[in-house]
Parts: C-alpha cells; structure tokens; sequence
C-alpha cells in the first residue's frame, strides 16, 4: 500500500509539472519555426517554411509563430510569415493577438506590417486591447499608428479604463501629452474615477499639471464620493499642484478650452485651417 501511495504521488507530481509547464507559454510543445520566430532568425524560418512546415501551427496556449516574432519586434520574421499565410488577427487562449504583441514590444515595424496584412485595430472588450498595452509601455508612436487606424482614443475597458487613465496610472508624460493633443476626454478615465484621480494616486505632480491644463474638472468625485484632492497625502507636492489649479482660469485658458471643445477630437488638423496668427495657433495647440 506504502510503496502504491508512493507511486500515486509521483504521478501527481509529473501532473503538475506538466500543468506548469503548459501554463507558462507551453515551452514543451514549441516548434522549431516559433524558435525561429521568437530568436529573429530569417533564414532559419524561411528554411523550415520552405521545408513545409505550417505557418500557423500553434502550441497548446495557441501562440503562433507570428505571435513570438511580434513579440520580439523581429519585422522581418514576422512579414515572412504573413507572406506565407499566417493568421495576422489569431488569438491566444489569453486574447493576445500578434498586434497586442507588437505594441507590447514597441515594434512600430511590426505594428505596421501587421495593419498593411489585415490587422484589426480595433478590438472586441474581451481581448487584450494593443492601444492599452503601447500607453501603458510608453510606446508613444505605436500608440499613434493605432489611432490613425481609427482606434476609439476614448475606449473603456472595465479593468482598465481609457488609454489616458492608463497613461496617467503608468505616468507615461509623453502618452498623456499626446493623448489630450489628439483629443482624449480628459475626465473619462475607469468609470467615475478621472484620470487625474490616477495621476493624484501616483504622487505625479506633472501629469496633474498637464491635466488641469486640458481643462479636467477637479470637482469630479469617483464611486467613493471623492474628488482627486481627496486621495493625495496633505500638505504633500500634489495636494499643493491640485490647490494652486483650484481657483477659476484665466480668461485666455477657458477660451483655448472653448475653442478646443467646438473643434472636438480634430483639433489638431483644424487649427492650422484657422485664420489666425501663429503664436494664436501655437497658443491653441500648447505649444
């Protein structure tokens, strides 16, 4: 019975070292063209597709090899593969397609040529969303790309919010920036909490400027009745930055504000179509 019990442990063991093993990424059932793939290797991946290898053979987390070369921001692996029939839009058993990968890596090669072959931009809420992995990684011009492709700069997802309340919880200055220049709601962020409730939460004393300088309501109070003044520490440098935006604007910020709002999210096309001095424009554009 001992030596029964003994065996029966042992079987349970090589089980879950088998279920680990699947869980981080499925290494065990990996073939040589994800290797190829993953390592940047072109003439080794052409070799074995020229060998007959399937294109959109995948392990059993469903990667494929268009995946781990997008991942590893390998353009050329990865153009190789669409070439030769891989699936540009697959997903993963996690809801990764090769475009969330790409912007996960900051490959604006790989995010081009994944958008040239079909790539969706835009994705259904259950899957991982490539314009909230490029914010949240800083990748400032993948972000871009995506959202000259027709991505909704504003999408809320439940877990995460906009790309902007990403961009100010991850206190990525240059996404935020770029972000409200294209026109993002300053005051959507994850339900009622704004992105400067974010930005309050990450001590970020220049995210909070830049904020309150696009016109976010301080006012603004999340599902905990709060405003964004509420969640800093007192007498910290954000309750201090939050305070010195309190009081009314100035004439010249509420009619930037105006203007920005009648132009809405093509503001930064319309002013230059606007009569006009340029320091007036440059004003408008916050530059």
């Amino acid at each position: 019975w001992v030596g029964s019990m003994s065996k029966f442990q042992e079987e349970v063991s090589k089980t879950l070292i088998l279920s680990l093993i699947c869980i981080s990424d499925c290494w065990a059932d990996r073939s040589p063209l994800h290797e190829a793939a993953a390592q940047g290797r072109l003439l080794a991946l052409k070799t074995l597709l020229t060998q007959g290898v399937n294109v959109n053979l995948v392990t059993i987390n469903r990667v494929s090899s268009l995946h781990e070369a997008c991942l590893g921001g390998h353009v050329a692996c990865a153009k190789a593969l669409l070439e030769n029939g891989a699936h540009v839009n697959a997903v993963t058993v996690h809801g990764a397609t090769p475009l969330f990968n790409a912007c996960c890596s900051g490959s604006v090669g790989c995010v081009s040529v994944l958008l040239e072959f079909g790539a969706k931009a835009q994705l259904e809420v259950h899957l991982a969303s490539p314009i909230h992995e490029a914010v949240k990684r800083g990748h400032t011009q993948c972000m871009e790309i995506l959202l000259a492709n027709n991505v909704n700069i504003d999408q809320e997802l439940p877990r995460l919010g906009t790309p902007l309340y990403v961009a100010c919880t991850f206190q990525q200055v240059d996404c935020v920036k770029k972000l409200l220049d294209l026109g993002a709601s300053v005051d959507q962020g994850q339900w009622l909490d704004t992105p400067l409730h974010a930005a309050a939460r990450q001590s970020s004393v220049e995210v909070i400027d830049l904020l309150t300088s696009y016109g976010a309501n301080l006012k603004r109070r999340n599902s905990q009745g709060k405003r964004a003044l509420d969640v800093v520490a007192p007498k910290s440098r954000m309750e201090k930055a939050l305070l010195r935006h309190r009081g009314p604007s100035d004439l010249s910020q509420l009619c930037r504000l105006c203007i920005r709002k009648c132009l809405g999210r093509g503001c930064l096309q319309s002013v230059h179509k606007l009569q006009l001095p340029e320091p007036l424009k440059r004003f408008l554009l916050y530059q």
